[in-house]
């Protein structure tokens, strides 16, 4: 079956390189999803009737699809709008869960997805305590230190799996284990894990996790909390309804959504270790090439343990909106997209003590499975181009020429 993306007139040249914030649906996944929209309607809570039962059926194969791609049990699924509300779940349902204990600490890290430190800082005006760890200049966590920081009233370990900026990959194997030890409930944001690395909730100890459909090129609008069964991980429920999926999260479960959901997982499982080994092949190629151009460039994140789908770097002394500007045809981010509306420097390279002229000189390239040797190559000479160009036209560039160290510079 050919898989491709629809173009548009809109977007007949683009170069679309922002798969961090969201994948094109596949069209194997619209076609599965198809059927539910209009003949196979039927609620799944439904059971009196042939519509409701081929709909609970249609649920019942997604749970056990998604459960098989992440190695769980399917009764430990619970479907959600997409990941924030999963974390929304997770962090509320267990910091709030009754009855109440003198444990009211969470511990997280200073580069998490917005909306877990959104979270985080509602929990803290509600009277909850918030540790927020630190990062190394690679953006990982020290252990030694969330051993520190968890005491006899720490409730909740959260910390994300992989950095959806610069595609670093916590120790997570040292973290679970660590919280076992401990006794501390351990949640992850697995969402830019999934399809990019092998994901092991079982060895790493995850209590919580979770994923969001949109990012493996599914549909947008659904995700999945994973909730450990056994030891049994309690929570509150944050909405409530007519007992849908365990009490956790009453509604009625979108159909066509869970299929889509459950076919790109069944697609990633069959394709994951020829495209790992493709896209890492891509990321190298576009890296070495932006270096061959510009020796100046330099990448954000640790190269070491990081995704190959994910490739941060900084080209210094060029404002990294106007590369994006200049660049055009690619689509490409200079932040998170979930708050890129904000005109504020990246709160993960901040926290990774990068220098103010690299954060803000800063692309994040996101690679997929559209991405083709001709779309990096194309990239790599558009955007020398572009940064060579906006770099003589630089006043930071002229500060740098004549002697200026721009690290010791007091940045308004």
């Amino acid at each position: 079956m050919t898989v491709n993306i629809v173009k548009t007139q809109q977007t007949d040249n683009l170069i679309y390189l922002d798969y961090p914030a969201t994948t094109p649906c596949d069209s194997r996944v619209f076609e599965k999803m198809a059927p539910y929209f209009c003949n196979l309607f039927g609620n799944p809570h439904s059971n009196n009737h042939a519509l409701g039962w081929a709909a609970h059926d249609a649920v019942e194969a997604a749970y056990a699809q998604i459960a098989g791609f992440l190695r769980v049990a399917p009764k430990e699924i619970i479907f959600t709008s997409g990941a924030s509300e999963a974390n929304l779940i997770a962090l509320r349902g267990v910091m709030t869960k009754l009855p109440r204990t003198d444990k009211n600490h969470l511990i997280t890290t200073e580069t998490e997805h917005k909306s877990i430190l959104t979270c985080c800082k509602q929990l803290e005006s509600e009277g909850f305590q918030v540790t927020y760890l630190p990062v190394d200049e690679h953006g990982l966590i020290d252990v030694a230190a969330l051993a520190s920081a968890i005491t006899e009233r720490t409730l909740l370990v959260s910390i994300g799996t992989v950095n959806n900026e610069t595609g670093v990959i916590q120790p997570m194997e040292q973290i679970g284990r660590l919280c076992h030890e401990r006794g501390v409930t351990f949640h992850t944001d697995a969402t830019q894990a999934a399809g990019k690395m092998q994901i092991d909730l079982a060895k790493w100890n995850v209590a919580l996790a979770s994923f969001s459909a949109h990012k493996i090129y599914g549909p947008k609008g659904i995700g999945a909390l994973y909730l450990r069964s056994a030891p049994a991980t309690k929570l509150r429920p944050v909405q409530v309804g007519g007992g849908q999926q365990r009490g956790i999260r009453g509604g009625t479960i979108p159909v066509p959504l869970c299929v889509g959901f459950a076919e790109a997982c069944r697609i990633l499982q069959d394709d994951f270790a020829s495209e790992l080994v493709r896209i890492a092949e891509l990321s190298a190629r576009l890296f070495d090439g932006l270096c061959k151009s510009d020796p100046l460039v330099k990448m954000n994140g640790a190269p070491h343990s990081k995704v190959p789908h994910i490739v941060n770097v900084g080209f210094p002394f060029v404002e990294g909106e106007s590369i994006a500007m200049g660049l055009g045809n690619l689509c490409v981010s200079t932040g998170s997209a979930c708050s890129s509306d904000q005109l504020e420097s990246s709160h993960v390279l901040r926290a990774m003590h990068v220098d103010d002229y690299y954060v803000q000189s800063s692309i994040r390239f996101g690679l997929g499975r559209f991405t083709t040797k001709e779309d990096v190559d194309y990239t790599i000479a558009k955007t020398s181009e572009v940064v060579a160009r906006l770099r003589e036209m630089s006043p930071l560039w002229e500060m740098h020429q004549s002697g200026v160290d721009l690290g010791r510079v007091q940045w308004k």
